[in-house]
């Protein structure tokens, strides 16, 4: 939003607040909307305009009549209208957080407005933040469903499954959206050279897919300028094609909108129209990428691209597809480009390569941002996170992560081997996140914005219907294909899972056994404890008090430095949190002791801005602390003598590491779940290379816990 108009703040006649200059700033914020609009082309709407490539041939249809073909397309429309238009466009994007959007933000928000939230220490606001003013009293009570969720830790842990389970599904569309796009695109060579065999097709995709992973450690800032214009030739060619296919071959496709050819074929073909949905269903795939890619792109700039380009092409390259195939029945093996004709066929397999390579490039940046955002809220196992672009904060790259989905990808594509199993697979995956995201939003819907339950239910109970429907027809699917984004979905859950428990023991224990500023004073008066000269980062998960790993550290180390900061770093529940909150400082009441709060949020980028380490803007920050804050026992010339004598004698950054020792009395339950935290503990990557410390200034203090 352009906060530079003149309504933010009143001016005087002499500054330009006149007809023409609002005007002017009208024009400059469409062409600025409309531009916006254009982006998205290349990076919200890959997976869904690509669509037409392979929603036919996943469909496994046996001796279609025309009456079929026409109530197929019949859903399809009604898909996009209701889902896309009505679902997102409309509702879903109201529903951000900060401007954030996707299932975890939906998740946010709900544990923002009510204490609904498991990880300790991740309610962010209280009553007096300015971001709530703007509420009512009563809109910042608890709704009853609202209370309800406060009072059972079982409907809390639901929610957070449900959200996390939408994380899951969503890089399990990271891993077969390539595998589908490309596999489909590179099809085409098959047309014009017969005798092309299953696998070389699937050689060459396999090939382009390894190329793509390879590539993404350098990032896409230097062709990313390339994406918009690609899908834009993408979204504009294939409707002038469907509208040359609907005269050349079925002019009466239209009348399909009607919801009479609807209800005709499932009375008509009953069992087996119903296990159809599994197939229709993918022609909506990627419209949640619309509410997800939300942090990127303005609310109306998505609308604008969605209603003027994305939603005609679609509907427009659907019918001409169902025409040729209502004269060309069976042909929908190869339901796409069977129907270009042609004189354009190459330059069509050309832009379909190339829009299915941009589509997938677009899923694999969302499941690196995806993973981020766990890895900074602490849900997932530290990996390493590489920030690929210096003016795009979103560009992140994960080599683990990404030579992990590179396999799978890649094994999807030689152990399928067909689109139809593919789309199996895809159709779960799909739809398990369009019914997650009409549950999450119902409740921000109740929760949050107060919708009476009446206009919430004419939301719910149509789209749960719906959805619900294309649930138990896409479920028939999971022996043929549907169980991989099971499996993906699972493994990973249980990962997330076992982190996150091992995480809460350990915060009970720390929780339980913290070092109070009295015991520290007590500490520090021990004749044998020295003050030793340098500048001491103490790492600590705890906000209220201080770690046990610090008594264990002064009892052994008979020292703690003159200057010694506790750094916690906490992760929020909202997406970005403002520069002047990112660093917080207090004094601790012992001489040279601080504490420092560092703040994130799950879209924030973990590396401080302004090119200096955490050290110097922490000191930083204690530097201007010093100076403004006169309640001190010490003159502020002291203390900044003392602070910048530390600093030179040696900064270290002392990190605890406590591990469980899960003894023979302790029960089962524990013995899986801590010795697998255990495990990913070992695997994963330390949090201070994350923040750029010095690995000569880094000391790691082992503690045992036994459990």
């Amino acid at each position: 939003m352009d906060l530079e108009a003149g309504s933010i703040r009143p001016r005087s006649d002499g500054e330009g607040g006149g007809p023409a200059a609002g005007r002017e700033t009208d024009d400059s914020n469409v062409w600025k909307d409309l531009f916006l609009a254009y982006k998205t082309l290349g990076v919200v709407f890959g997976g869904l305009v690509t669509s037409p490539l392979y929603v036919y041939p996943s469909m496994n249809l046996s001796s279609p009549t025309e009456a079929d073909y026409l109530g197929i397309y019949s859903i399809m429309f009604w898909t996009l209208t209701l889902i896309g238009v009505v679902k997102y466009v409309c509702i879903a994007l109201n529903a951000d957080d900060h401007g954030e959007g996707g299932t975890f933000a939906m998740y946010s928000l709900l544990c923002r407005h009510a204490d609904i939230g498991i990880l300790p220490s991740k309610r962010v606001y209280a009553e007096e933040d300015p971001l709530l003013h703007s509420q009512s009293a009563i809109a910042r009570r608890p709704s009853r469903l609202g209370k309800f969720f406060e009072q059972s830790i079982t409907a809390r842990r639901v929610l957070l499954f449900v959200a996390v389970l939408g994380m899951c599904m969503l890089i399990g569309d990271g891993i077969l959206t390539p595998a589908i796009s490309v596999l489909s695109a590179i099809d085409g060579i098959r047309g014009p050279f017969p005798t092309v065999s299953k696998p070389v097709v699937e050689a060459l995709s396999a090939a382009i897919l390894i190329g793509l992973f390879l590539l993404q450690k350098y990032g896409t800032s230097k062709v990313s300028f390339l994406f918009s214009p690609i899908m834009a030739a993408w979204t504009f060619t294939t409707p002038i094609i469907g509208l040359y296919s609907i005269v050349h071959y079925y002019p009466g496709i239209f009348k399909a909108i009607s919801p009479y050819y609807i209800v005709h074929f499932f009375l008509r073909n009953k069992r087996q129209g119903w296990q159809l949905l599994g197939g229709t269903v993918l022609c909506i795939t990627g419209a949640e990428a619309m509410f997800a890619d939300l942090g990127h792109f303005s609310k109306k700039a998505i609308q604008i691209a969605f209603l003027s380009s994305i939603y005609p092409s679609l509907v427009l390259t659907y019918a001409g597809q169902t025409a040729y195939l209502i004269n060309n029945v069976n042909d929908f093996g190869d339901g796409f480009y069977k129907f270009v004709p042609r004189p354009v066929y190459w330059p069509m397999f050309v832009v379909a390569t190339l829009a299915a390579i941009v589509a997938s490039q677009s899923l694999i940046s969302a499941t690196f941002s995806v993973i981020k955002q766990s890895v900074v809220l602490d849900y997932f196992p530290r990996v390493k996170v590489v920030h690929t672009s210096q003016h795009k904060e979103g560009e992140v790259y994960s080599p683990e992560i990404n030579y992990i989905l590179m396999v799978l990808c890649v094994g999807v594509i030689l152990g399928f081997g067909g689109g139809k199993a593919i789309g199996n697979a895809f159709g779960v995956v799909v739809i398990m996140v369009m019914l997650i995201t009409t549950v999450l939003l119902t409740l921000v819907m109740i929760i949050i914005w107060r919708t009476p339950l009446v206009l919430a239910g004419l939301y719910f109970v149509p789209f749960f219907i719906m959805e619900g429907a294309y649930v138990s027809a896409v479920f028939t699917k999971i022996p043929e294909g549907g169980w991989l984004p099971f499996a993906v979905s699972i493994t990973l859950a249980m990962i997330m899972f076992g982190w996150y428990y091992g995480r809460q023991r350990k915060f009970e224990y720390e929780m339980t056994n913290k070092v109070s500023l009295e015991h520290l004073g007590e500490l520090l008066a021990r004749p044998e404890v020295q003050r030793v000269p340098g500048l001491c980062f103490f790492y600590s998960n705890i906000q209220d008090g201080l770690t046990p790993i610090l008594s264990h550290y002064i009892k052994n180390m008979s020292s703690l430095h003159t200057v010694t900061i506790f750094v916690t770093l906490r992760s929020l529940l909202v997406a970005k949190v403002d520069q002047s909150e990112r660093i917080l400082i207090n004094r601790l009441g012992p001489n040279g002791v601080y504490g420092c709060t560092v703040q994130y949020g799950y879209a924030d980028n973990l590396s401080l801005e302004g090119g200096d380490d955490l050290a110097a803007q922490v000191t930083s920050c204690l530097q201007w602390h010093i100076q403004m804050d006169t309640d001190g026992r010490r003159s502020p010339e002291e203390e900044m003598a003392q602070l910048e004598a530390a600093r030179l004698a040696g900064v270290v950054h002392v990190r605890g590491k406590m591990r469980f020792y899960v003894g023979e009395d302790a029960g089962w339950f524990d013995k899986i779940m801590l010795g697998f935290y255990e495990f990913l503990h070992g695997i994963c990557r330390s949090a201070l290379p994350v923040l750029g410390m010095p690995l000569q200034q880094r000391v790691e203090i082992g503690m045992l816990y036994k459990v």
